[in-house]
């Protein structure tokens, strides 16, 4: 599975980075993880604020720090 965390690096973005990476762990999945920093690749995606997470190529949130339990459900494998 393939995280990525888009993002200047400002606390928000550091938050949703430790979240993800709780909500990982927790449910056991095996994730590469990736910060985004550089603004030319975050405008590559369809989002207008930052921070925002991206699963596996698809934005799940953009603009605001989701829960740590919502992080896990878009982690979930599906049957």
């Amino acid at each position: 599975m393939q995280i990525k965390i888009l993002g200047s690096g400002c606390a928000k973005c550091q938050r949703l980075e430790q979240l993800a990476r709780q909500a990982a762990a927790e449910l056991g999945v095996e994730a590469e993880f990736d910060h985004v920093r550089d603004m030319d690749k975050i405008m590559a995606y369809p989002i207008m604020t930052t921070p925002a997470l991206v699963i596996d190529g698809e934005v799940k949130v953009a603009g605001r720090i989701p829960s740590r339990d919502e992080i896990a459900g878009w982690l979930k494998p599906t049957p």
